[in-house]
């Protein structure tokens, strides 16, 4: 059982310590907003997935480059049965860094980190409305405004332009495998 003189040499660090921290200036950051004052909200973080490493997406477009002339195959997600779009860019980014997503274009999207067309870097993810629908299509950009996608069109994987005619019209979006920051 504690003695007394230490349960008061306790109560009194505490409301010390107390008194002290309600009489410090809060910082500004924690003020309500005045009037007038320009309120900024940060958008909560938000985890997406990512590659281990950055030199993955290098890897992804010779990996897709070495896929050119595999044939197509919806719901393919192998190529000795063949690709469709979404199990190209599944499969390559397993083969890559073990890691798997999803085998569907809009899940995909919605799993990873939007960024502008004007942020594309060589193993960026493009997406396309192709059905009237929402990240429909998809395809791995490897620089130079093309891009390696499994089309049902002609039946093979093949690279094409995003200012193709087109895909031009039905560009819906971009999305980045390597972490913000």
């Amino acid at each position: 059982m504690p003695s007394r003189p230490r349960i008061g040499i306790t109560v009194a660090a505490l409301a010390a310590t107390l008194v002290a921290a309600c009489s410090s200036v809060p910082p500004t950051s924690s003020l309500p907003p005045r009037p007038g004052d320009t309120v900024t909200i940060a958008p909560a973080p938000r985890d997406y997935f990512a590659l281990d490493d950055p030199l993955h997406t290098q890897e992804m477009v010779i990996y897709a480059l070495g896929l050119l002339d595999t044939g197509y195959r919806f719901g393919g997600r192998n190529p000795e049965a063949g690709l469709d779009c979404s199990g190209m860019v599944s499969y390559i980014v397993e083969q890559v860094s073990g890691r798997r997503l999803p085998h569907n274009a809009a899940r995909i999207a919605a799993l990873t980190r939007p960024i502008a067309l004007s942020e594309l870097k060589p193993g960026d993810l493009v997406f396309f409305n192709t059905r009237n629908q929402r990240h429909s299509h998809m395809g791995i950009y490897m620089g130079g405004g093309k891009f390696v996608h499994a089309p049902s069109s002609k039946g093979r994987v093949r690279i094409e332009r995003l200012d193709n005619p087109y895909f031009k019209p039905r560009i819906d979006g971009a999305r980045s495998l390597v972490a913000e920051g």
